[in-house]
């Protein structure tokens, strides 16, 4: 972070709350506290916010722990519970399912990555599934739950976590957490924004009841709407929906029956897939689809047909584009959220481009004059982090051998990234899985969707033909023991989550049996 004499901002305006305003308002307070620069959030309370996204990525964590929230306190007020991964169903064939971990698989048994040694054992006709070797797929299938052991000799360090919360409860947390730091929050309409002649830098917004807000820096946080990104600096939009063609979502929280699980669930439909989010008080349910293939009457009434309990109000529905603002940053402005752009829910990755959004804005700090080469390095890492989560997302749908409906063929036939095809074709012909410096999936979430949709690799690190396969067996033999007897030693989610302190009224495991 820079900041030069005399040229320091003094006056940041952030345009729209919701999760990326209130993330953005409590980060900036919190790091630019001492400094004298004022923080102003205007929104309305007419405009509503999305509002549906309550999966999140390990990244998370670490975000809170940085603005000194505690994790238990945070939890309860946002009925959250804890996530080890996300189950797909019926994504490469229709009865197939598998759990993309926050953790690894196996563990080093020789000088090879532990999946090449799987690749030799499936080869020979091993019938033991890539899952067999994660710790944190076996707990979440067994709605079980602990926090990571900090010893890297024990099974129990293998894996992270996240959190599935309510999202609008989040927002309201960190609402107060940074007015509590000094930020200031106007309520209006934006009608419009006024940009200097000669730098086209914006200089001040306009609300409806005329009140005038000027600054030196904007972030829009106005969702899909860019209202200052692109209704006013007319940035333009990379438009993915040829790659990523679901453009519509309907959504609908009911009451929960079935055990609360430290994971969400992701089960591909005719047309689009279905996702439960399980809180603490309720499932969060929605069904994204592609309107080519399926009508918002059909859609809604296939999501309504498989809640597993009573909905707890009328359906949402929702419309998107998939792609990106081709600048998140122009001239003095920063689009953060919604508004810089959305790659659908798949994977849980909104919130986390909004952290990112945040954490390159605060390394990237301006001054007023906003240095070309900060905004485009800025622009260039985000552009990457785009890019790689969008090729891990095509991935799901492009790697599918369903053939009961048009959309799934024609997502398999349908032309890929290049950058995609090129880590397809690495890990297919060699079980290689490139790594990159910037990307958000590291390699075994990788191989969680390449073996969990049926790409095995058609050949393998030789050094793996160093060990016998009577070697390799009694190991693998091994890691599975360690798994279960590691698994029955872990309590039940919903009893840590009270244990903890971070259960609604502290009864949260009582509540939801």
């Amino acid at each position: 972070m820079r900041q030069e004499t005399g040229q320091a901002i003094e006056r940041i305006v952030i345009v729209g709350g919701g999760t990326a305003g209130w993330m953005t308002a409590a980060a900036l307070a919190h790091k630019l506290s001492g400094t004298g620069t004022s923080i102003t959030l205007v929104e309305s309370a007419e405009i509503g916010t999305v509002g549906v996204g309550e999966a999140t990525l390990p990244h998370i964590r670490f975000f809170n722990q940085t603005l000194g929230i505690d994790e238990a306190t945070l939890m309860a007020r946002t009925s959250a519970t804890f996530k080890l991964g996300i189950e797909f169903c019926d994504w490469g064939k229709i009865g197939d399912r598998y759990i993309h971990p926050f953790g690894d698989y196996g563990e080093q048994i020789g000088p090879a990555d532990f999946h090449h040694y799987w690749a030799r054992m499936q080869a020979l006709g091993d019938a033991h599934k890539l899952d067999d070797y994660s710790y944190p797929v076996r707990a979440a299938e067994h709605n079980r739950f602990m926090l990571p052991d900090p010893d890297p000799s024990s099974i129990f360090s293998t894996f992270s976590y996240a959190f599935q919360f309510d999202a609008s409860q989040y927002a309201a947390f960190l609402s107060n957490f940074a007015q509590s730091k000094g930020v200031e929050r106007v309520e209006g309409k934006i009608v419009k924004a006024d940009s200097d002649g000669i730098t086209g830098n914006i200089e001040s917004v306009t609300l409806e009841n005329g009140k005038t807000i000027s600054g030196d820096l904007f972030v829009d946080c106005s969702g899909f709407r860019g209202l200052l990104i692109e209704q006013h600096l007319e940035t333009g939009y990379d438009d993915w929906s040829h790659y990523l063609p679901c453009n519509r979502a309907v959504a609908v929280p009911c009451e929960a029956s079935d055990p609360i699980g430290p994971y969400t669930r992701a089960t591909a439909r005719t047309a689009g897939w279905q996702w439960r989010i399980p809180l603490q008080h309720r499932i969060g349910n929605g069904h994204v689809y592609c309107n080519e293939y399926i009508s918002d009457d059909e859609a809604t009434a296939l999501l309504m047909d498989n809640l597993e309990g009573k909905p707890l109000g009328d359906p949402r529905q929702l419309y998107f584009k998939t792609g990106k603002r081709r600048k998140l940053w122009n001239k003095n402005c920063v689009a953060i959220g919604l508004s810089g752009g959305f790659l659908e829910p798949l994977e849980s990755t909104s919130i986390h481009l909004i952290q990112s959004g945040i954490t390159y804005l605060i390394e990237l700090f301006p001054d007023k004059q906003c240095d070309a080469m900060d905004v485009n390095e800025y622009n260039r890492v985000m552009d990457l982090e785009f890019d790689r989560i969008r090729d891990f997302l095509v991935l799901h749908y492009v790697a599918n051998q369903r053939d009961d409906a048009p959309m799934w063929r024609d997502l398999r036939n349908m032309e890929w990234p290049d950058s995609l095809k090129e880590k397809v074709d690495a890990f297919r012909r060699r079980g290689i899985i490139p790594e990159y410096a910037h990307g958000l999936f590291l390699p075994a979430s990788w191989l969680a969707v390449f073996a969990g949709q049926n790409i095995i690799p058609d050949s393998y690190d030789p050094r793996v033909d160093k060990m016998t396969t009577e070697e390799i067996s009694a190991r693998f033999n091994l890691v599975r023991e360690k798994i279960s007897n590691a698994v029955q030693h872990t309590g039940q989610h919903l009893d840590f989550i009270q244990s903890y302190g971070a259960a609604i009224n502290g009864s949260a495991g009582a509540a939801a049996r």
